[in-house]
């Protein structure tokens, strides 16, 4: 049952994200991101990473789509359908992912091929875990991915404001 589960989760997520790079509305496509990531927490579920799966829903699709759509309306950008987006370069692009595909997949094949995960009594997804990692070995980059969102959000506040003067400013 986990195989299954853990195959229509891939599936939707697969699908879902191919949705959010061929749509032509920019909202829409940041709700195919909220799929997206709510499937890959799912398969974090599966793979019995608990805490990834919640931090994966807290912060993806709690704070960072939350940030695009604010981003979006606060900058006036246009979220409509974009006419000017067509398939000009669809082959090409479709090219170097079918590539990029194969190099993945092959890695991951060589890198894992006779590996067997023993999930039963795993701590590797626990809060213990993840946190001594995150907090010990990647304290730098998370600290800096935490104000470079904040400089996005201040970048996008700083947009919205326009150029023009009003009266007594």
């Amino acid at each position: 049952m986990v195989e299954v589960l853990f195959l229509l989760l891939g599936l939707v997520a697969a699908g879902s994200a191919l949705l959010v790079v061929t749509t032509r509305t920019m909202v829409h496509a940041a709700l195919w991101l909220v799929v997206t990531l709510g499937a890959v927490a799912g398969i974090f579920l599966l793979l019995a990473a608990e805490f990834v799966a919640w931090v994966q829903i807290l912060i993806y699709v709690g704070a960072v789509v939350v940030l695009l759509l604010f981003a979006l309306m606060l900058t006036k950008a246009p979220t409509g359908p974009q006419p000017d987006l067509d398939a000009r370069r669809a082959l090409p692009a479709v090219a170097v992912a079918g590539l990029v595909l194969a190099v993945l997949g092959t890695t991951v094949v060589a890198g894992f091929h006779g590996v067997e995960l023993d999930l039963d009594g795993a701590v590797v997804g626990s809060a213990q875990t993840t946190g001594a990692t995150i907090f010990q070995q990647w304290v730098l980059p998370f600290e800096v991915l935490s104000v470079l969102l904040l400089a996005a959000l201040v970048g996008a506040i700083v947009l919205s404001r326009g150029t023009g003067r009003r009266g007594g400013e």
